[in-house]
């Protein structure tokens, strides 16, 4: 596996405070912003689709009723994801994954994929979550570059069977805080990364993480001040609404 390079910003749910997050136009509006890579979340649809969406439930980014894993996709492509958000974003729709790595490939992005858990259908959402990566980095082999990706999850259940199922792919785990295990984990999981909440990172952990090998991104943080902090800790990548604040602040950093 090569090396992963992760930017020192990352669009989180494309550009969340800016455009509809988990939207075409969330990771459009990311790439116009100057991100490099952008984050999104992934669910399975009823029929087997790996979409992008956040909560397991569709009220807060659709109005509508009902969970994502009892929709089909053909149901979810007709929501509106986007007027919540701002009326000028109304027609956004609730995109497949394929879609989504499509339009990170057009735009010469990055990805971080976070699969969200699928309680009885983890290798469902992993295998078809890697078909679409698959696909999208076969289309990249022609006119457009293969987008660099890595492949997240807060469910050591989903990393272990991304590590069977797809094993080319990187893998990060993400926490809260650190866990105790961290470090068995991430070598039992084969991840190359670990992202940790904000909240919960000291110093000393950052540095402690940074010399067990792994890559180090910190969530959400939307405080320039806040960001140049972490990055003075050696934190390689910051998960962000407003990717261009903490841009500018990288290179006011240096």
């Amino acid at each position: 596996m090569a090396p992963l390079c992760l930017p020192p910003v990352i669009g989180h749910r494309g550009a969340a405070g800016r455009a509809p997050e988990n939207t075409l136009a969330g990771i459009r509006r990311a790439a116009r912003l100057g991100a490099a890579w952008v984050e999104f979340d992934v669910r399975l649809s009823a029929d087997g689709t790996p979409v992008v969406i956040h909560d397991p439930t569709l009220k807060r980014t659709t109005g509508a009723p009902g969970r994502v894993s009892t929709t089909p996709m053909e149901t979810l492509a007709s929501l509106d994801a986007g007027a919540w958000f701002d009326p000028q974003f109304a027609g956004e729709t609730v995109p497949s994954l394929e879609a989504a790595l499509g339009c990170v490939r057009e735009l010469g992005l990055g990805a971080n994929v976070e699969l969200k858990p699928a309680p009885g259908r983890t290798a469902a959402l992993v295998e078809s979550s890697s078909r679409a990566i698959a696909r999208a980095v076969g289309a990249g082999r022609g006119r457009l570059a293969a987008p660099p990706l890595l492949l997240s999850s807060a469910s050591r259940v989903i990393l272990d069977a991304a590590r069977r199922i797809a094993p080319e792919l990187p893998r990060g785990l993400v926490a809260r805080r650190a866990p105790r295990d961290w470090r068995s984990a991430a070598a039992r999981l084969g991840c190359v990364s670990l992202h940790v909440s904000a909240s919960s990172l000291t110093h000393a952990g950052a540095r402690e993480i940074k010399s067990a090998g792994l890559r180090l991104a910190v969530f959400t943080v939307n405080d320039p001040k806040r960001a140049s902090v972490f990055w003075g800790w050696g934190v390689d990548s910051i998960f962000s609404d407003v990717p261009e604040l903490l841009l500018a602040a990288r290179r006011a950093y240096g």
